[in-house]
């Protein structure tokens, strides 16, 4: 029998140990029990092995989920393949602190004791998404967990360098990078984070070399003056064009820089002149070739100041240098003045310091090149994002792409397969002893090789991830079969980072894209709309509502707030009404046991008779239709909205309900308990694949499946006979009937218990007979006593309009008419005067501008409610 109370508790974790043990979700167990049938898959967005499960990573990883779940149902072979990143950066930042409450320095124990300490840090404490994961629900195929540093993940990382080295998309290049002092590494362009801080715009006298005076200069950092390569001014400022040509000397030093006409100068800003620092700003080093102007460096990898400066600025912080450079300007009377300002400042997206242009050797994929075929595969439709509007960000970055600096001056990650032989060149190879054989046929001796010392951007790896998780390079039959995947399910933070490489790659590589459709899943923020984070106190850990409120009641929270081109706004009451909704199916469960409902093998549902029972059929029908045709479109959300309608609606509130006395009749009783043990069991059926865990426990309970047995079922496939669909019409008619009836006692206040005296009046026979046939119903749920004659023509009546006719209440014995009058005139005008007020504050420009999105959504929301109310009492005042 089945407990009373609802309490997840006392079966999640024993269910998900239960399938981590039997794993019915691997692979080559699923060749064994399915022959035939197409292949489904999808790829796991690898998240990081620093990681823990946080909101967004329950919402991605439970769609996957129910589509997977779904997929298996209808029978395909399902490859939902786990994995977990390494994560370069963000590991070593972690394991360098876990080293230093030891007292250890990274430093110290040298390159091959740190890399031992992460993979031993990897070991005891990587990985703790993974059981998060599995607590929540998810059914990868564990038995294929892949880590993108494991020997096959190496080996595909490395021949991917080396054939894109060949084909010349890979190149070692001197440019600028986006420099991070404290990581000592190159980030790319999307590893930035721009901020709006408070800074400086201080005015600088640059003495002209010859005939006195000086020209003025604003900048935002003049402790980089030491890179000056010359100044700008606009071809076409008169105030200057009389100095183009003449030379400057850089202040604090003796040194001469040239004055060049540039149209980068904007005449508007500052004083018209620039001071132009090739090595250390972007621009600038663009107006540099222009004039050929040279490069200094002046800083070190640490942001410090080099040996390119005066010597009593040496050493000194970029912080620092510049107060003593400001100080040192004063003195000399070469600072104008300064101004206050607010200016964008790039920050390293990991380290949060601020970043620099900096001058180094690094490797470079052309993404241009890589770009084009990409580009195209979107146009013609060869993949699809969902929601479509999404493909509008893949184009804007596809079309204005940079070259990819892929080289990173951190210890962990992926090493570059490059030697470098004694007078610089290079040689990439799959091995050292390749490394050697190239250049003994280059030196035609033996010489040293010194191995690259960096690594390669984790995203360069992440690339791969659809093809390198099934055997590339080598061409194997699980790349044939599940290359490239149906869909890839991530959010719309990396369609650049991880979404745009992958197409790149898999295009070059694997001659077909990676995905057929891209599912872009909204971002989750707290239930008044804001973004969470630490500061605001507002983050909500997935773990601790599992705890509280179980994994399938979030997982339905998640699912049925995302709603496409909408946020998913998540609070502790949502998840709360979806585990009502649970407790309302185990309820109903048991209520069933309670009445015997246990279906005999020989039920044949198509051939019930009561119009209840077939009722509930068509209805099953219609909701396994809805399911459907919403999963195949991603709507998650209408996806449960129709279970919910269905099951809580249709199946508890009215079905059970309309059944209970009939249970007791012995001629029909039999066929209305094996009707609701069927319900039950597609119930279950259908729920499973967004509520696994409840499902497999009540399926086991009723006994028509073990647990951890009901994720292999089919699909319900349910075709009822049409005349089932006229007798859901009938019913559905008495349901609405039964309804507004309730809803019109609610609103003039009818005592729960008083029966009123009701008179069905309609020009149409049929619907006559319905009423006759289940008036005895209607007469029980909506408590009132069918009557054919008016008694009292002076009696006060309240027509009910229903589908096809009018339903007489008798009234005036029950109420006070002349209170009721007065109390529905109260609020109808108090909802007037509020439905001004809204209307009014919702066409105010700057409350729609200012205003937090989920006020304005209350806003709205109530004036809905208003003027639904405001229909219901309408018809109600004019008959009072």
């Amino acid at each position: 029998m089945i407990e009373k109370t609802f309490d997840h508790k006392h079966f999640e974790k024993k269910i998900h140990l239960l399938l981590v043990e039997k794993a019915p979700f691997d692979l080559e167990k699923q060749k064994k029990s399915v022959s035939g049938g197409e292949v489904y898959t999808i790829m796991l967005p690898p998240p990081n092995v620093t990681g823990s499960l946080h909101i967004g990573h329950a919402l991605c990883y439970t769609i996957q989920d129910i589509l997977v779940r779904y997929s298996r149902a209808r029978g395909k072979k399902v490859l939902w393949q786990p994995g977990l990143d390494h994560a370069g950066i963000v590991t070593q930042l972690l394991v360098e602190k876990d080293l230093a409450k030891k007292g250890i320095s990274h430093t110290e124990i040298g390159r091959e004791a740190f890399i031992q300490a992460v993979w031993k840090w990897k070991e005891q404490s990587g990985g703790t998404i993974v059981e998060q994961m599995k607590a929540l629900g998810a059914s990868c195929d564990w038995s294929r967990l892949r880590f993108t540093m494991d020997d096959s993940e190496k080996r595909a990382v490395r021949q991917s360098f080396i054939d894109l080295y060949k084909a010349g998309l890979i190149y070692r290049d001197r440019r600028l990078v986006n420099w991070d002092p404290q990581l000592e590494s190159a980030l790319s362009d999307l590893e930035i984070v721009e901020r709006e801080v408070w800074g400086h715009l201080w005015s600088i006298h640059y003495p002209l070399a010859e005939g006195g005076g000086s020209i003025t200069v604003a900048t935002t950092r003049p402790e980089t003056l030491f890179g000056d390569a010359a100044v700008a001014v606009h071809p076409n400022d008169s105030r200057y064009t009389h100095l183009i040509g003449q030379k400057v000397r850089v202040p604090l030093t003796e040194r001469l820089i040239p004055i060049v006409a540039d149209n980068y100068a904007d005449p508007e800003k500052g004083s018209g002149a620039v001071k132009i620092t090739p090595a250390h700003d972007f621009n600038d080093f663009e107006v540099a070739r222009r004039h050929k102007l040279p490069l200094l460096c002046i800083l070190d990898r640490r942001g410090c100041l080099n040996e390119n400066v005066p010597e009593r600025f040496r050493g000194l912080d970029r912080s620092e240098a510049r107060t003593h450079i400001v100080n040192a300007l004063t003195e000399l009377g070469l600072l104008e003045g300064s101004t206050p300002i607010q200016h964008h400042v790039p920050h390293g997206d990991r380290s949060g310091t601020i970043l620099e242009p900096y001058l180094t050797d690094q490797w470079f994929v052309d993404a241009e090149k890589l770009a084009a075929p990409a580009l195209k595969a979107a146009e013609t439709g060869a993949f699809r994002f969902v929601p479509e509007n999404w493909v509008n960000t893949y184009f804007d970055w596809m079309r204005h792409i940079r070259p990819w600096c892929i080289s990173r001056q951190i210890w962990w990650g992926h090493e570059i397969p490059a030697w470098y032989g004694p007078d610089g060149r290079v040689f990439v190879a799959f091995s050292l002893d390749e490394a050697r054989e190239q250049a003994r046929n280059t030196y035609s001796k033996e010489v040293p090789l010194t191995p690259d010392p960096d690594v390669l951007d984790t995203w360069f790896s992440s690339a791969l991830w659809p093809f390198m998780t099934l055997g590339w390079p080598e061409k194997t039959q699980e790349l044939e079969n599940h290359y490239p995947s149906n869909v890839l399910v991530t959010g719309f933070d990396i369609i650049f980072f991880w979404v745009a490489r992958m197409v790149m790659m898999g295009l070059h590589f694997c001659k077909e894209v990676p995905f057929k459709d891209v599912f872009i899943h909204p971002l989750v923020r707290d239930e008044k709309g804001q973004k969470m984070s630490k500061s605001r106190g507002n983050v909500i850990d997935p773990m601790d509502l599992i705890d509280h409120y179980g994994a399938d009641a979030l997982r339905l929270t998640l699912v049925a707030l995302c709603v496409p081109g909408r946020d998913v706004r998540v609070g502790k009451a949502q998840v709360e009404n979806y585990r009502n909704f649970l407790t309302k199916i185990w309820n109903a469960v048991r209520f069933s046991q309670l009445k015997g409902c246990q279906r005999q093998q020989s039920f044949d549902p198509y051939r019930v008779a009561h119009p209840l029972a077939r009722w509930i059929v068509w209805t099953i029908k219609t909701l396994t239709q809805e399911m459907e045709t919403a999963l195949q479109a991603y709507r998650f959300d209408l996806c449960v909205r129709s279970l919910y309608q269905h099951v809580w609606g249709t199946f508890c509130d009215w079905y059970l309900e309309l059944i209970k006395p009939i249970l007791e009749e012995r001629a029909v009783a039999q066929e209305l308990r094996n009707t609701t043990s069927w319900a039950i069991e597609q119930i279950l059926r259908l729920m499973n694949p967004i509520a696994p865990f409840v499902t497999e426990e009540l399926a086991s309970i009723l006994g028509f499946s073990e647990l951890g047995a009901l994720c292999q079922e089919t699909w319900p496939a349910i075709a009822p006979p049409d005349t089932f669909g006229e007798s859901a019409a009938e019913i559905d008619w008495i349901c609405g009937t039964i309804k507004e009836i309730r809803s019109v006692r609610a609103a003039i206040r009818i005592p729960a218990g008083a029966e009123l005296k009701a008179k069905f009046s309609s020009q149409n026979a049929h619907l006559a007979t319905f009423w006759d046939t289940h008036k005895v119903l209607c007469a029980r749920l909506a408590r009132i006593c069918p009557v054919d004659d008016v008694i009292d023509s002076d009696v006060c009546t309240i027509p009910v309009i229903i589908e096809g006719g009018t339903i007489s209440l008798f009234v005036g014995n029950v109420i006070d008419i002349e209170a009721e009058r007065k109390r529905l005139n109260d609020e109808e005008t108090v909802l007037a005067e509020e439905k001004c007020k809204l209307e009014e504050r919702l066409n105010d420009q700057d409350f729609q501008l200012n205003a937090p999105p989920y006020v304005i959504d209350k806003t709205r929301i109530r004036l809905e409610e208003i003027s639904t109310r405001r229909k219901l009492l309408a018809p109600l005042l004019q008959v009072l």
